[in-house]
């Protein structure tokens, strides 16, 4: 903060301290600038994380970048992560997890038909998944549909319970909203809601392939996991001290956000909604060591 001394104090000081006058004016407008930009570069932090609650830092700077290049100014990264820790801003991410499928059942399985599959369009494979959500009486079950290429959700439902209803009225809805037409391979786990005679029909009568994971192990469905915990840790849906109506409005408000406004690093920045229209390999902006290539995983 920029103190006020008398002018024979400070002229007092440089002389002590061999510095001109100049040099101490120079780091009083420094520090006043800083102080300036840092209030801004939080202003449109908050603003973000108004719609985008838990976003990190790195989809923040690049969400910034281009607001802030409006006021001619720039952060690095180094930057907003030091900002970031310095107001507490920083996201701390839960471990939990609780078990929705239960595969041990008579109806048919399908095979893993996506392993060593490279996905390079919109629309050629859908992923499937259950989570739970607590609320202050009970539980809700939010059923998902996501597009692998994209990351984009085609269709969800937050129902009251595990029952299949709910995974069709998601995949119906994911229909609703399909814009191509080639051949799509639609993959879950064992659960018994995906393998229902109504689910399974649904899929059939679309002519959609089936896919399931093959051991029950839940990296086989990684990307449908990481999608659920994005919406558990991101937009705060691991538990609701709402009811049931309004935690589903809660949940329809979250997606759109999701699907319009955050940037995926695996989808080149794009957010899903725009990666939904493109097509071929999308670069992804996170680091692996193990991948030297820069087309985008399924998961």
């Amino acid at each position: 903060m920029k103190q006020d001394y008398p002018a024979q104090g400070i002229k007092a000081l440089c002389r002590l301290f061999g510095k001109t006058r100049h040099a101490w004016y120079d780091r009083q407008w420094r520090q006043q600038d800083t102080g300036l930009k840092a209030e801004i570069v939080l202003q449109h932090v908050h603003q973000i994380r108004k719609t985008l609650p838990g976003t990190g830092t790195r989809k923040l700077l690049h969400v910034i970048t281009p607001m802030l290049a409006e006021h001619d100014l720039g952060v690095g990264r180094d930057y907003l992560f030091d900002l970031m820790r310095e107001k507490g801003l920083s996201i701390r991410r839960r471990k939990r997890r609780v078990v929705t499928t239960d595969s041990r059942h008579w109806m048919h399985k399908y095979a893993n038909l996506i392993k060593d599959l490279r996905v390079d369009r919109p629309e050629q494979v859908w992923v499937s998944d259950i989570t739970y959500i607590g609320m202050n009486r009970g539980w809700g079950y939010l059923s998902l549909i996501t597009d692998a290429y994209s990351r984009k959700i085609m269709g969800y439902c937050f129902h009251k319970d595990l029952s299949a209803q709910g995974c069709v009225r998601a995949l119906k809805m994911a229909l609703d909203n399909r814009i191509y037409q080639e051949h799509l391979i639609h993959h879950s786990d064992r659960g018994s809601q995906y393998c229902s005679k109504e689910y399974v029909e649904v899929l059939l009568s679309s002519k959609i392939a089936i896919s399931m994971t093959e051991n029950g192990d839940p990296y086989e469905n990684a990307l449908a996991e990481r999608v659920n915990g994005i919406l558990k840790e991101e937009f705060s849906l691991h538990y609701s001290a709402m009811g049931f109506e309004e935690t589903a409005r809660k949940v329809a408000e979250s997606i759109g956000a999701y699907n319009e406004l955050r940037p995926h690093a695996s989808c080149h920045y794009l957010t899903p909604e725009q990666a939904h229209l493109k097509g071929g390999p999308l670069r992804k902006r996170w680091k692996n060591k193990n991948l030297k290539n820069t087309e985008i995983p399924l998961v």
